[in-house]
This record gives C-alpha cells, sequence and structure tokens, in this order.
C-alpha cells in the first residue's frame, strides 16, 4: 500500500470567509472520488487544524500501489478538482509519497 500524503497553504490574499469556502470545495470534491478511481482505497481532508498548525489543509490517502497512485495524478475526475478547486488557491504545495 502507498500513502499520498499533501499538505496546502492557501493564498494569503483570500479572506477568511473565501477559505473557509475554498476548504469546504477542496474536501468535497477530493473525497467525492472515493469509489471512482481504480486503486484508491482511502481518501480524507482534513480542514480544522488546531491553531500551532502552520497549514490550511491536509490530504490523507492511500492507494493500493505506486501504479495506482501514478493513475490516479491523471486521471480526468482528480485532475478537474486539482484544476478547479485546488490550484488556483493554493500558494505551497508539500507533498510525501511512501509504502506502508
Amino acid at each position: 500500500m502507498v500513502k499520498h500524503i499533501i499538505l496546502w497553504t492557501l493564498k494569503e490574499e483570500l479572506t477568511s470567509e473565501e477559505k473557509a469556502a475554498v476548504k469546504a470545495g477542496i474536501k468535497s470534491g477530493l473525497e467525492g472520488l472515493a469509489g471512482r478511481i481504480p486503486g484508491l482505497l482511502e481518501i480524507k481532508v482534513h480542514t480544522e487544524g488546531l491553531p500551532s498548525s502552520n497549514v490550511d489543509l491536509m490530504l490523507d490517502s492511500s492507494f493500493a500501489d505506486e501504479a495506482a497512485l501514478k493513475g490516479y495524478a491523471v486521471h480526468p475526475e482528480h485532475v478537474a478538482v486539482a484544476d478547479g478547486k485546488v490550484r488556483p488557491y493554493t500558494a505551497v504545495r508539500s507533498c510525501m509519497d511512501f509504502e506502508v
């Protein structure tokens, strides 16, 4: 199994209301991919970090193997969410993929 973890920081120019709406959109968009992409075993977006956090969101996802993760990266439904709900609003993206 492969874990795919992403941490995002939203753009500073967004108001707190816009950030809340963006977080909700990212969460619903990415979690909505569950059961729709081959090899995607689990997907969860965390939007409510403690005050000690220095990022705005975290994606925690699991894949059957590295090939499934690569397929997810280019899957049209994932690309649509990434291009429409994530990339326009994020300033920083950090990623770590690892085998479990």
